[in-house]
């Protein structure tokens, strides 16, 4: 992997791309020198609190979206682990070059050796297909495989297209499948949230029938 030609590449594609604000690059920033720091291996697990001193990114709702919007836009691959005690994972994509970095042995034998390197060749331009229902059926057929009702599956096809096929009202969707999974298992947390607040009410009755002769 080379440092700079990787670096290079991926900031070229970072100008290109309009999707992308300062906190997706300080993000990704903070994933590669995790990533630089491990040797680049191929994947390699992230503390979420030391991902966020890194970045400087405060808010842990912020941090959440932006990671998973560059997974999305395929700049990385994030693997959450929903564990406490085991990080998430990360696989970052090589921009520019698949030939290993050099190492520079001086002092600790850990620095990278930088190279300067000026690339003369742009990068072809990144053309993302969207992947959308044709029809109201593709989405229901596709609930019903994940053995939801067919109501469910409508809900989420008017839902988007209604909104023009975007997240948070700018973000176009190039994958609706994996929106629905979202959606499928946002649904069941509600669910769940909606079966444990009503057993808690059940258990806050109380009879209103009182017996005034039974001594205090």
């Amino acid at each position: 992997m080379n440092y700079i030609k990787h670096l290079n590449s991926v900031f070229q594609t970072f100008t290109k791309d309009s999707r992308l604000n300062p906190t997706h690059i300080s993000l990704y920033m903070a994933l590669f020198q995790i990533w630089n720091i491990n040797r680049f291996p191929p994947m390699f697990f992230i503390n979420r609190e030391e991902v966020m001193q890194l970045s400087k990114i405060g808010s842990k709702a912020t941090y959440h979206r932006c990671i998973k919007e560059l997974s999305y836009w395929e700049y990385v691959i994030y693997t959450p682990s929903h564990n406490p005690y085991k990080g998430s994972q990360i696989k970052m994509f090589t921009f520019g070059t698949t030939n290993k970095q050099e190492v520079n042995d001086h002092e600790t034998g850990t620095k990278q050796a930088l190279i300067p390197y000026i690339n003369n060749n742009k990068p072809k331009e990144t053309i993302i297909k969207r992947k959308l229902p044709k029809t109201e059926i593709e989405v229901i057929k596709f609930f019903k495989t994940k053995k939801w009702p067919a109501l469910e599956g409508l809900k989420f096809f008017n839902h988007y297209q209604s909104i023009g096929w975007k997240i948070g009202g700018k973000v176009k969707i190039t994958d609706w499948q994996a929106i629905a999974n979202s959606w499928m298992l946002k649904s069941k947390r509600l669910q769940t949230d909606k079966t444990l607040l009503s057993q808690k009410r059940d258990n806050l009755k109380t009879t209103t029938i009182k017996n005034y002769d039974e001594p205090l």
